[in-house]
């Protein structure tokens, strides 16, 4: 298993699960997903059966979450959405999806998992999540978008700062992007890494 998340808010996955394996967000095999690129592209998807994915995202919860249950984890105050499940009504998959939200509001950390297993799955999964004192995750900055729009270098800075972790800032011209957008940031969001290690963030000039 690995750790990944964003702040000292983590979930452990089987360390050999890719991420963003993916057709227009759908996961064809065990994934994590964290800034997935083709969940922007609308095609029709289907999920196939015995797949399972961890979502990570950084931010509020989406518009349909709603806390169904209020808990603990670590001693920090979570809430989490019923597990439901659903079967697609692409032609011929008849598979079913079950699926389930936890966030972590002071954190501003949720984690979704979803499977064509079981609900029980699901509940397996975010039975995984944990508060991790030592170490720290590199948060989204797609999370962070408005209007289409990413984060500038020095907001995604304070957020950096905001859980415990340093930036270097380094500039790369593009014509594409208005200045100061950021681009890229190494290690990639999700990573763990010690409190007040240096993340590499690349914006425009």
């Amino acid at each position: 298993m690995r750790m990944v998340g964003f702040g000292h808010a983590a979930i452990a996955v089987p360390a050999d699960w890719p991420t963003n394996k993916s057709q227009c967000g759908t996961p064809k095999q065990d994934t994590l997903l964290i800034d997935d690129p083709s969940a922007a592209l609308f095609c029709g998807a289907f999920r196939p059966a015995g797949v399972e994915s961890v979502e990570l995202y950084y931010g509020r919860p989406r518009v349909d979450f709603r806390a169904d249950e209020k808990f603990q984890i670590g001693g920090v105050p979570a809430e989490r959405q019923r597990t439901t499940c659903s079967v697609s009504n692409y032609p011929k998959a008849n598979t079913t999806t079950c699926g389930s939200t936890v966030s972590i509001p002071s954190l501003k950390v949720w984690f979704r998992a979803d499977s064509s297993t079981s609900a029980a799955e699901v509940d397996r999964m975010l039975a995984r999540i944990a508060i991790v004192p030592d170490r720290t995750g590199v948060p989204s900055f797609q999370s962070l978008r408005v209007d289409l729009n990413g984060p500038t270098g020095s907001a995604y800075a304070a957020v950096l700062r905001q859980v415990g972790l340093k930036s270097q800032i380094y500039t790369l011209r593009s014509p594409n992007y208005p200045p100061g957008e950021v681009l890229k940031v190494s290690p990639a969001p999700g990573t763990m890494l010690k409190p007040g290690a240096t993340v590499a963030v690349v914006v425009t000039s």
